[in-house]
């Protein structure tokens, strides 16, 4: 294998990876995987309550409880 057929692979490789970053992370059977789906819980204000996973800390609202963890 060339450097340049290498590094077609690779750019390939990063294209594909950002269109799939660039997908709503909503279950859908067309698009995305299921894990990366959201369940609809309300998401409260940066000075809102404790974490719903981690009662002893703040929330960061970084959505792992509207996950499976995934």
């Amino acid at each position: 294998m060339t450097d340049e057929e290498l590094r077609e692979l690779v750019r390939d490789a990063v294209a594909r990876h950002l269109r799939q970053d660039a997908a709503p992370h909503t279950p859908s059977p067309a698009g995305g995987h299921a894990s990366h789906g959201r369940f609809p819980l309300v998401s409260g204000g940066d000075t809102d309550g404790a974490c719903l996973i981690e009662p002893a800390v703040r929330c960061t609202h970084c959505g792992y409880c509207q996950s499976y963890g995934h």
